[in-house]
């Protein structure tokens, strides 16, 4: 069991540190593109405009959100693990041109569904 919570603090130190990391990225960004053009009393984030900004969300009212295709990303990275076993997070995201950080979502269920393990910080398949 503490072998458990050890490697499960570790994996969440690691995500923590990987987040940070982007945070910063993010926040070099957006001062790159804005520069210092928030007026003063100002939170960050906040725009200059008096309304809020209503985005369509492309659904009408009484459509519950959800997925749009049911798995294809999740299917494509078993695919990958399978054919690659000990593939890592960030190699997965390259070769589906996606963000790692969506696959910290998906591979998760991966596991529940008992499709892959993860043994240091690569995904094999899951022994059947």
């Amino acid at each position: 069991m503490a072998e458990f919570v050890d490697s499960t603090v570790k994996e969440i130190d690691g995500r923590l540190s990987e987040l940070k990391e982007e945070v910063a990225k993010l926040e070099a960004a957006r001062a790159a593109l804005v520069g210092g053009r928030r007026g003063p009393g100002r939170l960050p984030g906040s725009s200059s405009g008096s309304r809020p900004v209503r985005r369509r969300t492309g659904r009408g009212p009484g459509r519950p959100r959800g997925r749009r295709s049911g798995g294809t990303r999740a299917a494509q990275a078993l695919d990958l693990v399978r054919s690659q076993p000990g593939i890592t997070i960030p190699q997965i995201a390259e070769s589906l041109k996606i963000e790692p950080n969506y696959l910290y979502r998906v591979m998760p269920k991966l596991v529940s569904d008992g499709e892959v393990k993860r043994d240091g910080q690569g995904w094999h398949p899951a022994d059947k």
